[in-house]
């Protein structure tokens, strides 16, 4: 890109610079460490130039935006035609008052919603059971049946309005209540859009929320694939998810690997189980987080579409220019958010958010302040919202696409990762793929190095973190924060009671029967789902089925 000449030029007046300027300055203002480097190792240079990016190709590297390779993001206006989903993540308690809150932010001017979960919802229990004492509608809203799916969204019109849902596990469920909700408000499922999470392989990596063995769990994600391709076709049937991973203690380079190597293994195994891979790839999407170093997060998120667009075009085959496009969610870190200091979270996912932006996100949940305390209050999570919205509307970032593009470090950054990035992928494919790296603990360990490392540098304080290993304050407990009450698991198993009666049995019966019987065959176990959840099954007694058949999943201990 730059010519040779030039090139030595720059590097002259590099070195006289230097000498001129950069080493008096170090006798009287020595730098604050001999070494920068970013939180995936990269080293920062004191200063970049044309001569960092020598063998830099604009057309190959970068691009135009909605060109492959897609550096420069998936749309050619991006911002200046329309802003990012604004999906702040709620749930908490019963579906009523989730209700509730879903419609508050959504006259506050949020775009789209965003489901959590409780515990037991997410690992296919009911609010009776045993193993879900103490963790009703704790960390997100409890959903048994369709009843309680019909609650949550009353009076939100399903066809209006975009829908992203945190689970992974029971999936399949839970969108098959999301299409009979929609069905009983007389709209069709092609008329659908949102995103389910549905992506097991990070479960058994970082999060845990796991209930079937790898095999019938991919199944389950390929049916949903196939499913969907014919009867809800702008619907995102995976969100594939860097998030948990990095939050977990992963670097930027090991959350965008893992993620893609997690990609690789469900567009093979959709491939493998006869699906053409421009029938479902177009509505596969991604997950990642936004972090704290800026300028590599940035970076990071540009990689994430460009390697993408070449394992689909040169791997997998894709024609479809739609197959080939990274699509993201980001949200901001909650592992980076403080207890000490809260007032100080607010900065911290406003720049976090502000990465992501640049980064040319589609969609944007960002973390309220008192989250690292408890479930976000109200006022919290305006403000969080608010964030958004002045990213949006007031400071100019959304007014040119991908306005870092052609800064020496952020292209040198992107190029770096990149590289990194490659190696990673080049490891797990040597291992079998992402399934046997998983199962002989090659990311989990990775992960667990990179936590600890991490660690070690806020203890020493090589890495600050404001309020925590300085510039400390002497504080109280915030006042207004949420209490979910504890009497919701009572209300949920009085409600379970009542459905039990209210229902008809033989048809419970028979429509969980047929389910047996089709997951112990190849057909697509979608409409038997969904036929039991119509009959008003509960979320436990259809997976209680599927455990009968697939057996439940055994952690494997990483040394």
């Amino acid at each position: 890109m730059y010519d040779k000449k030039k090139l030595e030029d720059i590097k002259q007046a590099k070195g006289e610079w230097e000498d001129k300027f950069v080493n008096k300055t170090l006798k009287r203002f020595p730098e604050r460490k001999e070494e920068f480097e970013t939180d995936s190792g990269i080293p920062v240079n004191r200063v970049y130039t044309p001569e960092d990016l020598e063998d830099f190709d604009y057309q190959k590297d970068l691009g135009f935006p909605g060109e492959y390779p897609y550096t420069r993001g998936v749309q050619p206006t991006m911002y200046r035609g329309r802003f990012w989903t604004m999906r702040q993540y709620a749930g908490f308690g019963s579906s009523e008052e989730t209700n509730k809150r879903f419609k508050y932010l959504l006259d506050q001017g949020q775009t789209g919603l965003s489901v959590a979960f409780d515990l037991p919802t997410q690992i296919g229990y009911d609010s009776d059971h045993s193993l879900a004492r103490g963790e009703v509608g704790k960390v997100g809203v409890a959903i048994d049946s369709l009843k309680d799916m019909e609650l949550l969204f009353d009076g939100i019109p399903l066809d209006k309005v975009s829908t992203s849902m945190t689970i992974n596990s029971p999936a399949a469920v839970i969108l098959a209540m999301y299409i009979a909700v929609a069905e009983q408000q007389g709209i069709a499922p092609d008329k659908l859009s949102g995103t389910i999470q549905n992506d097991i392989l990070k479960e058994y990596v970082a999060r845990g929320t796991y209930i079937f063995p790898p095999e019938p769990s991919m199944r389950l994600i390929t049916d949903i694939f196939g499913y969907c391709a014919k009867n809800v076709p702008n619907w995102n049937t995976i969100s594939i998810s860097g998030y948990h991973i990095r939050e977990a203690g992963a670097t930027a380079a090991q959350e965008i690997a893992f993620t893609l190597a997690n990609g690789i293994a469900y567009v093979q195994a959709a491939v493998d189980a006869g699906l053409n891979v421009d029938e479902f790839a177009p509505r596969l999407s991604f997950f990642f987080n936004a972090h704290l170093n800026f300028f590599e997060e940035v970076s990071k998120f540009r990689v994430a579409r460009r390697i993408w667009a070449k394992l689909m075009k040169e791997r997998f085959g894709a024609k479809s220019d739609k197959s080939l496009k990274l699509r993201f969610h980001t949200q901001t870190a909650g592992v980076t958010l403080t207890a000490q200091q809260p007032d100080v979270n607010v900065m911290r996912v406003a720049f976090q958010a502000l990465s992501a932006v640049l980064g040319g996100t589609q969609s944007l949940h960002t973390n309220s302040k008192d989250e690292a305390l408890a479930l976000p209050s109200e006022q919290a999570v305006l403000i969080a919202l608010r964030t958004q919205q002045v990213i949006a509307h007031e400071i100019g970032v959304t007014e040119t696409v991908d306005p870092l593009a052609g800064s020496y470090y952020v292209e040198k950054l992107t190029n770096d990762l990149e590289t990194l990035v490659w190696q990673y992928i080049d490891n797990i494919d040597k291992l079998g793929g992402s399934t046997k790296s998983i199962e002989k603990g090659f990311m989990q360990k990775e992960i667990q190095e990179s936590a600890y490392q991490y660690l070690q540098q806020i203890e020493s304080e090589e890495k600050i973190v404001v309020g925590v290993n300085k510039y400390r304050m002497k504080e109280g407990i915030p006042a207004d924060l949420l209490k979910v009450d504890p009497a919701v698991m009572e209300r949920q198993s009085k409600k379970l009671e009542q459905l039990q009666k209210e229902r008809d049995p033989k048809q419970v019966a028979e429509t969980l029967q047929k389910l047996r019987d089709v997951a112990q065959s190849n057909e697509n176990l979608m409409p038997y789902i969904i036929d039991s959840v119509k009959a008003y099954a509960t979320l436990g007694e259809i997976c209680d089925i599927l455990r009968e058949v697939f057996g439940e999943y055994q952690q494997q201990v990483v040394i």
